[in-house]
């Protein structure tokens, strides 16, 4: 089963939940392998003790003009989705921070005027925890537009001969989440009980939806006090699997790196979360 852990902001506990549920499941006796796909700042590594053993480079594509063959017949201009090619009367210029290399122009070129470089965008690393955990991440160079390249490529390694596959999201609703969603099995929200926690948790759900894949919601901070959440996954008919209350002494413990499943004995909490997700994935 592959579970992507999902919010529709940053700072709701995304990566609390996608660690310390691969952290129990494991000690249940289940292969898990845990990917961050938050590929512009990855941190679900912090909570754990990686030994990495593999490395790979990720690169797009970029047009290269030959100016002497060009006819700036804007050809490629009109062809390209991203307005990264501007063509003029006597110049063309290629703005490779909107390009997405998906090598359109150079397919349409009509006297081949176009070639492709390769740049490097970022890094997929591979390892495993100390506990015994299937480890990856995607890390993203700094000031390239798109991490989607690199979730994608990672995403390749998935294990098909482990038990779950947890997927810590980026946050929002962009392309990067939708690139990490396309193929699961599961969407795991996490939210806050605040009125910018239900407004991104509405968003996240209707991206979630048009992958027809079963939901259910975590509300991390929980202190009883919001009830809008509650009362708007009741009428959507989406489950609250699980609340982690607002207590310092998590706050303590995430902020140190450490894992509640193994310093408060959460562990078991984690594992009937799981439970619940196979009981509606069984439906």
């Amino acid at each position: 089963m592959k579970i992507a852990v999902l919010s529709g902001k940053g700072g709701t506990g995304k990566t609390t939940v996608a660690t310390n549920l691969a952290y129990a499941l494991h000690t249940s006796g289940k292969t898990i392998q845990l990917l961050d796909t938050d590929a512009e700042e990855p941190n679900s590594h912090i909570f754990f003790d990686v030994k990495y053993d593999y490395e790979e480079s990720v690169q797009i594509l970029l047009p290269v003009v030959d100016r002497n063959l060009c006819t700036h017949c804007q050809e490629c201009a009109k062809a390209c989705e991203f307005s990264a090619i501007t063509v003029s009367s006597k110049y063309i210029m290629i703005f490779d921070n909107l390009c997405h290399g998906c090598g359109v122009c150079s397919m349409v070129c009509p006297v081949k005027a176009i070639s492709e470089k390769p740049k490097d965008i970022g890094t997929i690393k591979l390892g495993i925890t100390e506990e015994g955990i299937i480890f990856g991440e995607g890390i993203m160079n700094i000031g390239e537009p798109s991490p989607v390249r690199i979730i994608r490529q990672l995403k390749k390694h998935i294990d098909p001969n482990v038990d779950i596959v947890i997927l810590d999201s980026p946050p929002g609703t962009s392309c990067p989440v939708i690139e990490t969603i396309n193929g699961t099995d599961f969407a795991l929200l996490v939210t806050e009980p605040t009125p910018f926690g239900l407004h991104d948790l509405k968003l996240a759900i209707d991206a979630t939806r048009e992958f027809d894949i079963p939901i259910g919601v975590v509300l991390n901070r929980y202190d009883g006090s919001y009830k809008k959440i509650e009362e708007y996954l009741e009428k959507e008919d989406i489950p609250l699997l699980m609340t982690i209350p607002y207590d310092i002494n998590i706050a303590r413990d995430y902020s140190n790196g450490f894992l509640i499943s193994k310093t408060q004995n959460y562990a078991q909490k984690f594992i009937d979360l799981f439970q619940r997700i196979e009981v509606i994935k069984k439906c």
